[in-house]
């Protein structure tokens, strides 16, 4: 039996990059993931706070050349209510940033990472699936449907919705739907984006274009249903027409890939996020709908508090309450973060008026307050961030 300190449960993006992480933050690690079966042409946008992390794991440097900057992020009021937003351009510029973030091919950052986990001294990659996981006060054994086991002082289950892990640990889940599809599709357009992302809130949900390398985007397009399923069933020619025309013709011509996706909108949270010598990230732990890029993000801030749990004691090892160390410095940013987007939403179905007046009246005042602008875009790529910031702003405004 292979005898291991961390077992990362999950080869998507985010268990390759805690396999990463901790393997370089000096734990023996075991990587249990299958190889993947096909190619993914979805697209993840990371802000500056996931960008600074792939930095410091030396692996930003060969995503990079995949990536487009995110410089401005704009929100424009596309329903047909009567009572409509103000339109909102978020500039990186104002905060001091050349980009809030980057967005990149999943596909790029799966092969980087690939590569990272086969060349990593500290990690080995197993592939295959976890069939069974038995947690102990002592360790955790992780029977392999190859006929291997592990032996692990501590297991993190980066295994998706339907979780081993979580099962394992008798970890429950909240779960819930929404009467909405998320379009994910790439389209090439005639005029240049200029780093620019459009969000556009409709009745039936967030439409909204990130920029890829060249003249390229990527589109999550939030409807109804039955509207994306007659909108997936066009042809690429006319499904560019019906893009261009929601895009107000804005990038021009559009021409959309052969990459079109359409998967029903949900959302899930455990009831814990870690106990004893186990714990969740990424869609294990948390799920809600493709808005404001906070998916991935959210997964990343997991592994950086997990990292610090479990690699910032040295060589000492891993202690049995570290899992419980993880639920309670990761479930106020988890949870609030799942009702922000939740609420947001839900905010653009909802005919209520005194609704409509709040969102309305809430993008208003980011449109013409400045500092209030500078604190939700640093809140956005950085949790608590306009508050360590803010001593500064106030010497700056003084200073003036």
């Amino acid at each position: 039996m292979t005898q291991v300190e961390v077992a990362v449960i999950g080869g998507g993006l985010a268990g390759m990059i805690a396999a990463v992480a901790f393997a370089r933050g000096g734990r023996k690690v075991a990587l249990v993931a299958p190889p993947h079966a096909a190619s993914d042409r979805r697209t993840t946008a990371l802000m500056e706070q996931s960008i600074r992390f792939l930095e410091r794991l030396a692996l930003w440097e060969k995503i990079a050349p995949s990536a487009a900057p995110l410089a401005t992020m704009q929100i424009i009021d596309g329903t047909k209510r009567l009572l409509r937003a103000p339109t909102v351009a978020f500039r990186s510029a104002e905060i001091g940033l050349n980009a809030f973030g980057y967005n990149m091919p999943n596909q790029s950052l799966l092969d980087v990472l690939a590569e990272a986990v086969a060349s990593e001294g500290n990690l080995t990659r197993y592939a295959a699936n976890a069939s069974t996981v038995s947690i102990g006060k002592t360790g955790v054994t992780i029977a392999l449907d190859n006929g291997e086991a592990i032996e692990a002082d501590f297991v993190v289950g980066a295994d998706g919705r339907r979780s081993t892990v979580r099962e394992a640990a008798g970890i429950g889940v909240r779960t819930w739907s929404y009467p909405q599809s998320a379009m994910v599709l790439n389209f090439s357009h005639s005029l240049p984006h200029q780093n620019v992302s459009t969000e556009f809130h409709t009745e039936s949900g967030p439409f909204t274009q990130v920029p890829l390398p060249n003249n390229r985007s990527s589109l999550v397009w939030v409807q109804q249903p039955g509207d994306a399923e007659a909108n997936a069933a066009k042809t690429l020619e006319d499904l560019g027409r019906a893009v261009e025309e929601r895009m107000q013709s804005m990038l021009g011509t559009v021409t959309v890939e052969d990459s079109v996706q359409v998967w029903p909108l949900s959302g899930m949270t455990a009831s814990r996020f870690g106990k004893g010598r186990v714990c969740l990230i990424g869609e294990a732990a948390h799920v809600f709908p493709p808005i404001g890029a906070q998916g991935l993000n959210l997964s990343l801030r997991d592994i950086m508090a997990l990292t610090d749990i479990l690699c910032g004691g040295g060589d000492q090892p891993i202690g049995a309450s570290a899992g419980d160390r993880f639920d309670r410095r990761r479930r106020t940013d988890i949870l609030s973060r799942t009702a922000s987007v939740d609420l947001l939403n839900r905010s653009l179905l909802s005919d209520f008026l005194p609704v409509q007046v709040l969102r309305a009246a809430g993008l208003h005042l980011l449109s013409s307050i400045p500092p209030l602008r500078n604190i939700a875009m640093r809140e956005g790529i950085e949790p608590g961030g306009s508050l360590r910031a803010l001593p500064a702003m106030l010497r700056e405004k003084l200073r003036r």
